[in-house]
């Protein structure tokens, strides 16, 4: 996916719709930016704003505020140095900012929530250890799992039993620490065949059979529109086990606007349920440059003027 590219979708009368005043940029560009009131938090990652704000991280959560986001989302936390993990904590809460999900553990070849190994179920424990660590440095409350790949000499029913009997045990560490897991179904389809989760009927079914505060859903809409469509219906079945969204238009996973789904209904639902949590912009650009950048925060302010 390639995150440097955007296009150019807003226009200055969507900015007024939505509310828009202008301000200055915290970002050495120091570049006269609007700023939003979203209903929702939608959360940015870092890169997705880099012509604007430049390549440091701090000065990216500062353009991201100075937007009018109010979340953050960053797949690669955990593989950062602990000291900018720190750094980026501390801003993220002088800003006001939410952390959004990072990725705890994920296989896309091998087989590891499925499996019985005491060596396999090892390692992934482990990786759910080390997230408690990193989420305390950069208060985040959600984690990511991929649960691997299915193993096709097994059962399905079994593998399912053994999916949820490990997804119990790295709740059971994470409750300690106030997290909770969000595992995410991916499409089979286009992106990540083989893998053992992939709806969002079976994820609220994993869920309810692990029974714990600390494993929810990941909704991402991009792969759910994808393997099923039906996107608001199954939002609407699956809400009690939901925890996380994600977003990405199709065909292209890019900003909304930029496919077929129909962003500004989906999200005045979720609003009108009452969500309070994190929406990640796990996508690419559309367009390159301060144009695309721009066209990017043009697209949240439409789709989100409901």
């Amino acid at each position: 996916m390639d995150r440097r590219d955007f296009l150019k979708t807003g226009t200055a009368s969507t900015i007024a719709a939505a509310g828009a005043s202008v301000t200055y940029a915290s970002s050495p560009t120091n570049a006269p930016i609007e700023k939003h009131q979203f209903k929702l938090k939608y959360a940015p990652h870092f890169g997705m704003f880099k012509n604007f704000a430049g390549s440091d991280p701090i000065d990216e959560l500062k353009f991201i505020a100075d937007q009018g986001f109010t979340a953050l989302e960053d797949n690669s936390m955990k593989s950062r140095p602990v000291e900018l993990q720190e750094k980026i904590g501390k801003e993220m809460a002088r800003l006001g900012l939410t952390m959004g999900v990072f990725v705890a553990t994920g296989d896309f070849k091998n087989v590891t929530y499925a499996s019985d190994k005491p060596e396999v179920r090892e390692k992934f424990l482990q990786d759910i250890r080390d997230s408690v660590d990193v989420a305390k440095r950069v208060n985040a409350k959600w984690v990511t799992v991929v649960p691997g790949v299915y193993d096709q000499r097994i059962e399905w029913d079994y593998q399912t039993n053994m999916v949820i009997d490990n997804l119990k045990r790295s709740a059971e560490i994470l409750e300690k620490a106030g997290v909770a897991i969000v595992i995410e179904p991916l499409n089979h389809l286009k992106d990540h065949p083989g893998t053992f989760l992939y709806k969002i009927p079976q994820a609220f079914m994993i869920c309810k059979a692990v029974a714990s505060p600390s494993c929810k859903i990941l909704f991402d809409m991009y792969h759910q529109q994808i393997t099923e469509g039906n996107i608001i219906p199954n939002i609407e079945r699956a809400w009690s086990e939901v925890g996380y969204f994600q977003v990405g238009d199709n065909p292209g996973r890019k900003e909304p606007t930029t496919g077929e789904m129909n962003y500004k209904n989906i999200f005045k639902y979720i609003h009108s349920k009452g969500y309070t949590g994190v929406i990640g912009m796990e996508h690419g650009n559309s367009r390159p440059g301060k144009e695309g950048e721009q066209a990017v925060i043009d697209a949240y302010a439409a789709s989100d003027n409901f």
